[in-house]
């Protein structure tokens, strides 16, 4: 099992999602919720085709963290 932090962003009407783990694998959706769901699928056919290309999982370093400022 994999596990990897996500981003999701509001855009112009939208979400965009992305994994700073995982270049170049995106997705979107009309609601939060639906770009999560869509980043999950993303993922999941982002490392299956790594997998059948005989390419390595790269390891999830990102984390994020909230800071309070004044």
């Amino acid at each position: 099992m994999h596990r990897f932090l996500i981003v999701i962003e509001k855009a112009n009407g939208n979400y965009s999602a992305y994994s700073p783990d995982l270049p170049g694998c995106v997705a979107t959706g009309k609601t939060r919720g639906e770009a999560e769901e869509n980043m999950h699928e993303a993922i999941e056919m982002h490392i299956k085709g790594l997998i059948e290309d005989n390419l390595p999982v790269p390891e999830s370093t990102s984390f994020a963290e909230y800071v309070m400022v004044k």
